[in-house]
């Protein structure tokens, strides 16, 4: 495949926009969603006329009565949409840090912006199996992206952040909750969202709800610091209850619903909680938790909470069961 560079300058590109001459979403192209905080680091890249990385673009449509036609963007789409947006005012975008609207920088200013040299890499007349290929290669790793992997390229606002925040927590590095290899593919990270979603609305399947939080507080999330706060103070109350360190509340599944359980006592009920009453209640429930898996007892929570940590265990029922009968156990420690 024959490529050629050259550059074009933003008014080129805000022109073909306008005109529909540049097209920049392709039917193939994954839709991206750039944070508030991301299109205004950009912006100041661009303001302050540093370069970023080279555009793709690939012909597209041609009329042939009236030899009119049209590129498609193959990469470098939130890009061109975010110069859109600041060059039109769109409400999409909310300046801050020092960034002045277009329309109040000075005309020196506003020549500068809209000759401000981009560089962009033309595919030429290409297939459409080609134009998918070059645009999966571009966003392609050494090996396939899990969903998480995925939504973190496309997602880095203040939920994200208060993610990773907790599943930094020296809590978890403590008590070796993760694996390196999870922690290389983020399921700390996603352990930490369903936590947080958990605490914030209800149990839900498997990572069902994650991208739908992920977006919706990708530029605000106004439980954070209460979150964190939250998350702080749930953790430090296990600590104090020494619970043994082979107790099977330690085990990732468990110990999601004990946080969460946890959380709404502490929240919600107003409970005040003794760790060293609670910590003698939990060790004595997850030790029959563990005798009920050789001898069953009768028991319907034994029976109920043992059947959802060996199968379907990320299920919504299955974490609902586990957090009802977790609870009847918090409860009585209260």
């Amino acid at each position: 495949m024959k490529t050629s560079a050259d550059n074009r300058r933003i008014r080129q590109l805000l022109s073909g926009l306008q005109s529909g001459e540049l097209q920049p979403r392709p039917e193939f192209q994954r839709e991206l969603v750039w944070s508030n905080a991301d299109k205004l680091s950009f912006l100041d890249t661009v303001l302050n006329g540093y370069p970023f990385p080279e555009l793709y673009v690939a012909v597209g449509e041609v009329n042939l009565e009236t030899a009119a036609g049209t590129e498609m963007l193959v990469d470098g789409q939130q890009r061109v949409t975010t110069l859109h947006q600041y060059f039109t005012a769109s409400p999409a975008l909310k300046l801050a840090g020092g960034i002045k609207p277009y329309a109040a920088l000075s005309a020196d200013e506003q020549r500068e912006f809209l000759n401000y040299e981009v560089a962009v890499r033309n595919l030429g007349i290409v297939t459409a199996d080609d134009i998918k290929e070059v645009f999966r290669r571009i966003n392609s790793t050494s090996y396939s992206l899990n969903a998480m992997e995925i939504a973190n390229a496309r997602y880095n606002g203040p939920l994200k952040k208060c993610a990773d925040f907790i599943a930094q927590s020296t809590f978890f590095e403590k008590h070796r909750t993760f694996s390196a290899r999870e922690i290389r593919r983020m399921r700390d990270t996603v352990y930490s969202l369903t936590l947080i979603i958990s605490m914030i609305s209800t149990y839900f399947h498997r990572d069902d709800e994650i991208e739908t939080f992920l977006e919706q507080y990708n530029d605000e999330f106004p439980l954070d610091e209460d979150v964190r706060a939250r998350f702080i103070e749930v953790t430090d109350l296990i600590e104090r209850t020494n619970i043994d360190t082979k107790s099977r509340g330690w085990k990732k599944t468990d110990l999601l619903v004990l946080i969460v359980e946890l959380d709404r006592a502490l929240r919600q009920d107003k409970l005040t909680l003794d760790p060293k009453k609670l910590g003698p209640a939990l060790e004595e429930f997850y030790n029959r938790v563990d005798k009920e898996m050789t001898n069953p007892s009768g028991d319907e929570d034994l029976q109920a909470y043992f059947k959802t940590t060996v199968q379907a265990t990320n299920d919504r029922g299955s974490r609902v069961n586990r957090g009802r009968v977790i609870r009847k156990t918090i409860l009585s420690a209260a």
